[in-house]
């Protein structure tokens, strides 16, 4: 059975498109037998994850960005779900700007490494997490992160991870702020909310080490928690994100759970894998599933 490939041409601003033929002579060159299908818009990928999956296609391969890969990731989960064992298998050429999920799972970025990765076949299982109906690879937020996430959708005059350092600062600079309430495994939180940002990996944003502690294999979801603060401060904070030492400042509180319950008094956006898929939340659970999804990655030994 051939290898279902989704090419998303419009990833790492309309790069990825330009470089289908060098995709498919990297597939021919490897052995891969292969149906190529391209997305045409937003979300286009989780139907074509859906429709191969359901049908038995597998395995699947995202080529594109972080958005593509969960977008896939939603699609086969979707189709699938949880059955006693782990969906996919699912492959990741990265063609994206900030592409944390591969370079978590220590894909490479060149492309011939990385479709060999996928002709080798060796595979492993990693947990998923869950936001309200949508499921998430990397990370999830709500608060200042997806507030960042919307500024780099208008943000079309940079490249690649400089873009996403900008939109930080641009959303910092508004410093919206949300009053809520957090309740996890242990513990709960009333008040001022500046971020939650929720990971299953430790990287989001290309360089942003938001839950520096986290990994997919656990069984848990690591998340941060902060309350509204100055301009400065956040602005002191900022770089500290890069190395994940932003942990160890007093405002930022830091736990790993199984669930999330949170309910904020206005409505905030709420991004997954950098996506921001509902603008006006009031309402949000997060949940992990472990053991979810079997993803191919490259031998330890190599």
């Amino acid at each position: 059975m051939s290898t279902t490939v989704i090419l998303n041409p419009y990833a790492n601003r309309w790069n990825a498109g330009q470089k289908q033929a060098d995709l498919e002579n990297a597939l021919k060159n490897a052995g891969i037998e292969y149906e190529l299908k391209l997305s045409e818009w937003a979300g286009h990928s989780i139907g074509l994850a859906y429709e191969a999956a359901k049908s038995g296609n597998l395995p699947i391969v995202a080529v594109g960005g972080d958005g593509t890969c969960s977008e896939v990731v939603n699609g086969v989960m979707q189709a699938i779900g949880l059955n006693g064992k782990p969906a996919g298998p699912i492959g990741f050429i990265p063609f994206g700007t900030g592409n944390d999920l591969p370079d978590m799972l220590g894909i490479p970025r060149d492309l011939d490494k990385a479709v060999h990765t996928i002709a080798e076949g060796h595979t492993t299982v990693i947990d998923l997490g869950k936001v309200n109906d949508r499921y998430f690879d990397n990370n999830s937020a709500i608060g200042l992160e997806p507030v960042v996430t919307l500024e780099s959708i208008g943000i079309t005059w940079l490249k690649g991870n400089i873009r996403y350092m900008v939109s930080a600062l641009i959303g910092i600079l508004k410093n919206p702020t949300w009053e809520g309430e957090i309740e996890w495994e242990g513990g709960s939180y009333k008040g001022s909310l500046a971020l939650v940002s929720v990971g299953n990996s430790q990287r989001t944003g290309g360089t942003f080490h938001m839950t520096p502690n986290a990994s997919m294999q656990d069984g848990y979801l690591d998340f941060i928690f902060a309350p509204s603060m100055t301009r400065r401060r956040l602005l002191q904070l900022l770089p500290l994100t890069q190395t994940g030492d932003h942990i160890q400042e007093d405002e930022i509180n830091e736990h790993r759970t199984t669930k999330i319950t949170i309910r904020t008094k206005t409505p905030t956006p709420i991004q997954a894998d950098g996506e921001v898929f509902e603008k006006a939340a009031m309402e949000i659970t997060y949940q992990i599933i472990p053991q979810a999804l079997r993803v191919f990655v490259p031998r330890s030994d190599q």
